[in-house]
């Protein structure tokens, strides 16, 4: 299963939160950018619960992440 996350961050951490994301196990990429979020996961796991992990387990603690959403991708 895949999935795009976006993560809303601290102001000024968006750099360092794509940096410490994009190095998670499961994370394909993982870049700043500008909007209403501020970094933008591309991700890869298994089922939909290790999808859960891997967000609320890992990309929420990472430092500056302050809120997160989640979009599977679904192949029409």
């Amino acid at each position: 299963m895949e999935a795009y996350v976006l993560v809303q961050t601290e102001v000024g951490t968006a750099a360092d939160v794509s940096e410490e994301i994009g190095a998670l196990e499961g994370v394909l990429s993982a870049e700043a950018l500008t909007g209403p979020y501020d970094v933008i996961a591309r991700v890869q796991t298994e089922n939909v619960d290790a999808l859960g992990k891997l967000v609320v387990s890992h990309i929420h603690l990472v430092g500056g992440v302050t809120r997160t959403l989640t979009c599977p991708i679904v192949h029409l």
